[in-house]
């Protein structure tokens, strides 16, 4: 491989290429002729296919060393991405260099793959899961991190949200840059989930550094929670499913009642997560979605982070049946339940998750401005 390199699609973005590489570089603008882009499953990258009548342009990256190239190689790898010889177009003429192509032709009915659209949707969820990537170069072989990578996508939005909108610290303590230091991460476990093992210090309230401490983390993206309730009839809907955590604890009946609940994908908000896991779970379009609160069911182990709504929607008894998505072996009946009997089945513990019971004392609170209607 030589050390000229032609790039296109997300690695023309300067943030990206910088992780990727492990400093800042540059290219020339050069041009791929008889190739077009497409988006690959999920939009997260550029895929370059062969189009006689098409040019795709990108950058000519020169001078590259060893070391930047093979960080490279291993990013487009976990793109499913492979060095191949291809004739570019540049300032001095046609010729030769090194690109990354995939091995595999896209669909014929593949999206066509925009930079613009793509910095505006996921260009920061890309960045911050290529640094989840690139944390694994020479530690996992890279069609390991291929075969998760979609996962890794909703963990990197699910940071890029995590730091555009930190929750206040008027009374807990405000941290700082060293406040917490990372002496060494393993990855003991990764596929649809993860886990992950730390070693680190962290700022005392009493002063200094804490010994090094040593914390596993269940690692899962964000997610959100939707409660749909009629105000006229006064009544929610609620959702069944097994669930294994439940099954694996012990519990007799691994079968919840839940409000709707998905994660959010990367590219969604929240607010568009919830509208699409009532569709699927419930085959429910949705009114106003209000805010009942943004928190950490289990801070203490897992990363997850929800976001849980109450939704007004129109209830009738017809609305109830069995719903879910066949691919993700979902096997979800809905019930109708009316607000004094939800009541009962908190007080009997038949409502035992944490985001339906929040969701609940929210719903309890506001319940009699909701019925009287808007303006209320």
């Amino acid at each position: 491989m030589g050390s000229d390199v032609f790039l296109y699609g997300t690695l023309c973005h300067g943030p990206l290429l910088a992780v990727v590489l492990g400093y800042a570089a540059e290219g020339q603008p050069a041009d791929l002729p008889g190739h077009r882009a497409v988006s690959s499953a999920g939009a997260s990258h550029a895929v370059a296919l062969p189009d006689p009548q098409a040019t795709f342009p990108g950058i000519l990256v020169t001078g590259l060393g060893p070391d930047a190239r093979a960080r490279l190689s291993f990013y487009a790898a976990c793109l499913d991405l492979h060095p191949q010889s291809v004739l570019v177009q540049r300032a001095s003429g046609v010729g030769p260099v090194d690109t990354y192509l995939p091995a595999r032709s896209a669909p014929a009915d593949a999206a066509p793959w925009s930079l613009s659209d793509w910095q505006a949707r996921l260009a920061t969820t890309c960045v911050a899961t290529a640094q989840d990537v690139m944390a694994l170069y020479g530690r996992v072989p890279a069609e390991r991190v291929a075969a998760r990578y979609g996962m890794m996508l909703v963990r990197g939005a699910s940071r890029a949200r995590a730091a555009i909108a930190p929750a206040p610290t008027d009374v807990r303590f405000h941290a700082g840059a060293g406040d917490v230091v990372v002496d060494h991460v393993d990855l003991p476990y990764a596929r649809f989930f993860a886990i992950e093992e730390y070693e680190l210090r962290h700022r005392r309230f009493a002063g200094g550094q804490s010994p090094q401490i040593n914390r596993a983390v269940f690692v899962s993206g964000d997610a959100v929670t939707v409660l749909p309730y009629d105000p006229v009839r006064d009544c929610v809907l609620l959702v069944e499913q097994f669930r294994a955590g439940p099954f694996a604890r012990g519990d007799t009946q691994p079968w919840l009642l839940e409000a709707i609940a998905g994660r959010v994908d990367p590219g969604e908000t929240p607010e568009e997560a919830g509208r699409r896991e009532a569709e699927e779970e419930a085959g429910l379009t949705l009114g106003a979605l209000l805010p009942v609160a943004g928190y950490y069911p289990t801070p203490g182990a897992k990363t997850e982070f929800l976001y849980s709504y109450v939704a007004l929607a129109d209830l009738p008894p017809s609305v109830t049946g069995v719903f879910g998505v066949a691919d993700e072996a979902e096997d979800i009946r809905t019930h109708l339940v009316g607000f004094d009997r939800l009541m009962q089945m908190v007080t009997s513990g038949e409502v035992a998750n944490a985001p339906l019971l929040i969701s609940v004392l929210w719903l309890q609170r506001e319940r009699a401005r909701l019925r009287a209607g808007p303006g209320a």
